[in-house]
């Protein structure tokens, strides 16, 4: 059994340095394709500008948002935590790990932390 895991471990590592790399690539490839400079035109082409900015915008903090994930579970790897679920401290679902490599949380937990969330928004 402990060497099914250490596979696990292994392949959701592998997983987790490609996501990063991917990530940090598109990364590049936002803040190339972000432009300050031109602020001429009429209104409607500043209009579109300011609309493209704030959506490459929205994107660069999901994929940061993500890389911090990323980063937290690689963590969670060398410091011998990885694969347990944050709300219910049982062990993530296998093949939950190997979909979603930097979830904190089991299939359990998470329904858990969303009856919280849907509790406290009323």
């Amino acid at each position: 059994m402990a060497g099914v895991e250490s596979k696990l471990l292994q392949e959701c590592k592998k997983r987790l340095l490609t996501a990063k790399m991917d990530i940090l690539n598109r990364v590049k490839e936002t803040r190339r394709d972000l432009h300050f400079e031109d602020k001429g035109g009429d209104e409607a082409d500043q209009t579109v500008r300011v609309l493209a900015e704030a959506e490459t915008l929205t994107l660069h903090e999901r994929l940061r948002s993500q890389l911090l994930e990323i980063e937290l579970a690689l963590s969670r790897i060398e410091g011998g935590t990885y694969g347990i679920c944050e709300e219910t401290e049982e062990a993530i679902e296998h093949e939950r790990l190997l979909a979603i490599p930097w979830t904190r949380l089991s299939i359990e937990g998470a329904e858990i932390r969303e009856s919280i969330k849907k509790r406290y928004a009323r």
